[in-house]
């Protein structure tokens, strides 16, 4: 199978980390997908760190693209208006190509126009300023990343990471996109959007936190898990545990647990053979329907339906029958 090509377009003020996102997850797909990295006008392109980078290719390449990706660019070098050398880098991306930006790179497409009457994202420090600066963008601050078809954008430098497994998953699968999520030692999902993010005040270092609690809770997701229950195993008040843990996770106890629990069944479902009641159970949801109400609600499928999207193909050796044994 001829592999997917994603071409990456460095701009000057290329982050470093951000520049290498797309290569990193994607060479981690088993084989599945090319990725080359191309500049403007073909030069080297100085990044936002002390040296400059030296790319194999120029913009020519971006005729041949089947998704582009512009990784974020530093503060001082995001455009109100894109050079005549990007602008015409940009116009030989063929139609119907996938469109991805991390971070600030969300800025380029905006001035090509890309993203007019889309929802988007970039980084939460500047979204009012990208708000302001492209009003006919629909901005959605507090995500980690917008899918809106064939244009994806991704909020902060690791949310690079998170879209590009995204691709992954919708491409090939959950078993492929948990594959490369191992390989660069990151989870397949992060729940709870840039919120979690945000500058907070950081509370006192003898503060009694709640992440022990939380991975206390992962362990037992098929019990009833009260806030009274959790406050109680953290040794916290209801009001105290409370307010820590939204300071550490930017969710309230409630929904976290609700994530968490999506979070495993959609593990459970693309990994197992398990009824939708019986992964409903194993990770605390009421039963069959109330999987089913808080999936749709999180991602708009049916526990069925994701299981056929992401289910891994079983191998022959797979679908042999147990032999007994003795």
């Amino acid at each position: 199978m001829q592999p997917h090509r994603v071409v990456v377009l460095a701009l000057d003020g290329v982050y470093p980390f951000e520049l290498g996102i797309p290569a990193r997850v994607f060479h981690a797909a088993g084989g599945r997908y090319e990725v080359l990295t191309c500049s403007a006008d073909g030069g080297p392109v100085r990044s936002g760190a002390d040296f400059s980078v030296l790319v194999e290719h120029g913009p020519e390449i971006l005729r041949t693209a089947g998704t582009v990706v512009i990784p974020s660019i530093a503060p001082d070098h995001v455009p109100t208006e894109l050079s005549g050398p990007v602008r015409a880098a940009l116009a030989t991306i063929r139609p119907g190509t996938r469109l991805v930006s991390i971070c600030t790179g969300a800025y380029v497409l905006a001035a090509a126009g890309l993203l007019d009457g889309r929802p988007a994202t970039t980084h939460w420090q500047l979204s009012e300023h990208f708000r302001r600066l492209y009003p006919q963008v629909r901005v959605t601050p507090d995500v980690l990343f917008v899918d809106d078809g064939d244009v994806l954008t991704s909020s902060g430098a690791a949310s690079g990471i998170d879209v590009c497994l995204h691709i992954v998953r919708a491409d090939h699968g959950g078993a492929v996109a948990n594959h490369a999520a191992r390989a660069c030692v990151m989870p397949p999902f992060r729940e709870g959007g840039q919120a979690q993010y945000v500058e907070q005040p950081v509370p006192a270092p003898t503060a009694t936190g709640t992440a022990a609690t939380q991975q206390w809770a992962l362990e037992h997701l098929d019990e009833p898990l009260t806030l009274a229950r959790l406050a109680q195993h953290a040794g916290m008040s209801l009001r105290t545990f409370n307010r820590r843990f939204r300071d550490e996770t930017g969710l309230s106890p409630g929904r976290w647990l609700i994530q968490q629990r999506l979070l495993r069944a959609r593990q459970l479902l693309e990994t197992s053979d398990l009824p939708v009641d019986l992964v409903a159970g194993q990770v605390g949801f009421a039963g069959g329907a109330s999987l089913r109400q808080h999936l749709h609600a999180a991602i708009g499928v049916s526990p069925q339906a994701y299981r056929r999207t992401f289910r891994a193909p079983r191998t022959a050796e797979e679908e042999k029958p147990a032999v007994p044994a003795g």
